[in-house]
C-alpha cells in the first residue's frame, strides 16, 4: 500500500460512497462487497484479514454497512480513514430515505414498484448466500476442525433450537478469547 494518505482517503470515501449507493437488501450485502473492492481490487488487505474486520463489524452493536466501513477505515486510514469511510457509507441512505420517507404512500402503492422490490428480495437472497459460502469456505479451508465444528453447531442452535443469537455469539466470542489466551501462553512457554 504505497498510495498516498490523500489519496487512500479519496477512493476509500467514493468506494464507501458507491458500495452504499448501490448495495440493497441490508447490511450482509455490503460484505461481499467490500472484499471485493478493498481485497481483490485494491489489494490493500488480505482476505484473512478481511474475515477478521468483517467479524468485527458483524458482532458490534449497529447497522454492519456503517461498522464494516468503520473497521476497513480505521485499518487504512486511521480516524480519517473512519470519518471518510462512514461519511461515504451513510450518505447515499441518507438522501435516498429522506425522498422516500416523503413520498412513501405513492412509493408503496405503486405496483411496479412493489414489483421491483419483490424481484430484489430473490437477488439479495442469492448475495446473502454468496457471503455465507465465501466466509463458511475460508474456514474450512483452513481445516481447523474446532471453527468447523463452531459453526455448525452455531447453525443448529440457531437455527433448529432458537436459540438467541446474542448468546451464541457471547459464547463464541468467549470461547475465542480463552482460545486466544491458552494459545499464546503455550507459544510463550515454548
Amino acid at each position: 500500500m504505497q498510495e498516498k494518505k490523500s489519496t487512500i482517503l479519496r477512493k476509500l470515501f467514493f468506494s464507501t460512497l458507491y458500495l452504499s449507493a448501490f448495495t440493497f437488501g441490508g447490511g450482509y450485502v455490503i460484505v461481499t462487497l467490500l472484499k471485493n473492492k478493498f481485497v481483490d481490487q485494491y489489494h490493500w488487505i488480505d482476505e484473512e484479514e478481511m474475515l477478521d474486520l468483517v467479524a468485527i463489524a458483524q458482532s458490534s452493536p449497529g447497522a454492519i454497512a456503517v461498522n464494516g466501513a468503520i473497521v476497513v477505515g480505521y485499518k487504512l486510514g486511521g480516524i480519517p480513514g473512519v470519518l471518510v469511510s462512514v461519511l461515504g457509507a451513510i450518505i447515499p441512505p441518507m438522501l435516498i430515505l429522506s425522498v422516500i420517507s416523503f413520498i412513501y404512500d405513492i412509493f408503496i402503492a405503486n405496483p411496479y414498484v412493489r414489483s421491483m422490490l419483490n424481484g430484489m428480495k430473490a437477488g439479495v437472497g442469492a448475495v446473502i448466500m454468496s457471503v455465507v459460502y465465501d466466509m463458511g469456505s475460508t474456514i474450512v479451508k483452513k481445516k481447523d476442525w474446532i471453527q468447523i465444528v463452531i459453526m455448525i453447531l452455531s447453525f443448529i442452535l440457531c437455527y433448529f433450537c432458537k436459540v438467541n443469537v446474542i448468546y451464541i455469539i457471547l459464547v463464541v466470542a468467549a470461547f475465542g478469547a480463552v482460545r486466544t489466551i491458552l494459545s499464546e501462553r503455550g507459544k510463550k512457554n515454548e
